[in-house]
Formats: C-alpha cells, sequence, structure tokens
C-alpha cells in the first residue's frame, strides 16, 4: 500500500458520517479504520472529514465521497443537512490529488455487486439464485434513497443514481389519506420521501394516534376526536415498542410503514423494469422479521394487471453495516462516475 493507491472513502448522510481508508492495489475490498461522526458534532462536512483525518495512520490521496444529495454540480448541498461545499474547494484543502463525487443511494447501489451472500437477507425469490439486473434499490434513512443498477456480472454493473424518494405519494385506504393530508398540511406537498424515512415514522405514528390534518378540529380518522396533537416519539422508540408488542399503536404505526414501502418498492420495479429489488437503509433492518409478516408482500404485489410480473421479482434486504462505503470503494475502482 502505497500514498497513491490509498483512498479516503466517505457516506455522508443526514444524520451520521462514515468514513473508512481502502487500498485499491488490494484484489479484494478491504474498508480500514472506518469510523461512523454523529452530523451534528460539525458545522460543515470539511470539518468532518479533518477530524476523521486527524486520527488515521495514514493519509490517503485520494477520495470518493458519496453525499445525500445530487451532485452534478461543483457546488453541492446536502438535501437534510445545512451542509454545503465546493467539491474543488474540498478537494485543494484537503490535498487530494483526485476527488470523486457520488449520491449516497448511488453508493449503496454500486455496492451490491460486491456483497458477499451473507449480507443478503431474502424476503421472497431463492437465496441462491444470482443478482439478475436490471435491480431497484430503494431504502428508508433520513430520507428515502432511490437507485437502479443495470448490466450483468457477465458484462459489468452500472449504477443509476435517482431522486426517486421525492416522487409524490400516492395513498390507498382512509389511514394513509389521512396520513398524506397532515403531512400536506405541514409541507405543502407529500412525497414517498415524507412517510418512508425516521422522521416519516413518527409523523405516521402522530397522525394514527389523532392528530388532524387542521388543528383544532376533527380528526379525520374513524373514531378519532382528539383536538389536540400528541407528541411525536422517536422512530427507535416507536420501533422498539411495536417489536415489544405490547404498544397496539406503535404495531400499527410500523405496520402502516412496511405497507406503505411495500406499494412504493412495486412502484419501483414498474418503474425500472427491475428483475430484483434490494430494501437498504438503516432503518428495516431493524425489524425484518416484522416485516415479511406485514402487508408488505400484498401491497407490493397490489398492482392491477402487473401483479403477475411481479411475482417472479426477488426481495432482498441489506444487513452490511456500511453499504456506503462499501459502493463508494467498488465505484472509486471502476472509474465510473
Amino acid at each position: 500500500m502505497t500514498a497513491n493507491t490509498l483512498a479516503l472513502v466517505g457516506d455522508i448522510g443526514g444524520t451520521n458520517a462514515r468514513f473508512a481508508l481502502t487500498d485499491l492495489s488490494s484484489p479484494t475490498i478491504e474498508l480500514l479504520e472506518s469510523r461512523a461522526l454523529p452530523n451534528a458534532d460539525f458545522a460543515s462536512m470539511q470539518h468532518a472529514i479533518e477530524h476523521y483525518l486527524s486520527g488515521v495512520s495514514a493519509k490517503p490521496a485520494r477520495a470518493a465521497l458519496a453525499v445525500a444529495c445530487p451532485v452534478g454540480n461543483d457546488e453541492i448541498r446536502l438535501t437534510n443537512r445545512a451542509w454545503s461545499f465546493s467539491r474543488s474547494e474540498l478537494q485543494r484543502t484537503l490535498g487530494l490529488h483526485e476527488l470523486r463525487m457520488l449520491n449516497d443511494f448511488g453508493a449503496v447501489a454500486w455496492a451490491i455487486p460486491a456483497l458477499q451472500r451473507e449480507h443478503l437477507v431474502t424476503l421472497h425469490g431463492d437465496p441462491a439464485a444470482p443478482l439478475r439486473g436490471p435491480i431497484s434499490v430503494l431504502g428508508p434513512g433520513t430520507g428515502l434513497g432511490v437507485a437502479l443498477i443495470v448490466g450483468s456480472r457477465e458484462h459489468g454493473w452500472h449504477a443509476v443514481e435517482t431522486e426517486g424518494g421525492h416522487v409524490g405519494f400516492s395513498p390507498v385506504g382512509d389511514e394513509e389519506r389521512a396520513i398524506s393530508a397532515w403531512l400536506t398540511a405541514q409541507h405543502g406537498r407529500t412525497s414517498t420521501e415524507r412517510l418512508l424515512c425516521g422522521k416519516g415514522l413518527s409523523e405516521i405514528d402522530v397522525v394514527l394516534r389523532g392528530a388532524s390534518a387542521v388543528l383544532p378540529g376533527p380528526s379525520l380518522l374513524p373514531g378519532e376526536t382528539s383536538l389536540l396533537k400528541p407528541a411525536l416519539r422517536e422512530p427507535a422508540e416507536i420501533v422498539a415498542a411495536a417489536l415489544e408488542g405490547h404498544d397496539q399503536a406503535a404495531r400499527r404505526t410500523l405496520a402502516r410503514f412496511c405497507s406503505v414501502l411495500g406499494s412504493v418498492a412495486g412502484d419501483c420495479a414498474l418503474i425500472h423494469g427491475a428483475r430484483t429489488v434490494v430494501i437498504a437503509g438503516g432503518i428495516v433492518p431493524r425489524f425484518i422479521p416484522f416485516l415479511r409478516a406485514s402487508a408488505f408482500r400484498e401491497r407490493f404485489l397490489a398492482k392491477g394487471r402487473m401483479a403477475a410480473l411481479l411475482e417472479s421479482v426477488p426481495i432482498h434486504v441489506i444487513t452490511h453495516p456500511h453499504p456506503g462505503l462499501l459502493g463508494a470503494a467498488t465505484a472509486l475502482r471502476a472509474k465510473e462516475f
């Protein structure tokens, strides 16, 4: 390993910044000295990177950074964090010979062909079957990431970055119409990301516990009479309470989250012409058995005349602890961005 073959890889989301080093001359991808830093502890992404580099054993000459926003311009602004920077200025400041940027979920997509099977849990389909493209990739975290992988193992893979999490939400049934009305009252528009993320889980919970779209006013849910907005609960609290089993409101919330995720995953598969669907992000791996038992599959297939087409699409969940870092390292080797 030399300075020229050592690279910094980063996965910067709305909540945490994850970094590692990787040796590009190694025949296999290894993530060295990986570390996660809370974004709230730093005034900028540059400060977070400098803090990480101050504690590592060697200084890299190259970097690939995955960020939670579009990356087409020199000026980059994170969608769910008040950080912005110039990529050319950041490269000069950090003294890098090469700096490549990619969308954070594009990085997750790049990781999928490099994953070991032990880091994929199969919800539907043959766990041993090879991955077939196109592959739809989506995942709730601080936001909702959506990406696409095209190609094959024989001819090479290519990740297509998208902002698919920001498409409009299409509610099904009274509960989802009430949730959509609440979110539209708060934000002016309801995208799928407004529901399928950590904060979205809290928003679903508060509506299902009695919040109405305009306060004060009658509840939009049958049987609900509260005129006051219940306190928002933390996403981790809701998931833990739902899995523990005694909190029916939490179970109702998580079940609705899984149902919406199924609908959106099915939509992505149809839009992409997917032969495989992979779910990533920091939320879903915490409750895979709950997801499997939920209406996720039913809603995934609830596409009218296209239901039969989706029957054969395998669905997997990524359990790798750092898919964004793995994907950034894979993309840097591939020189594809």
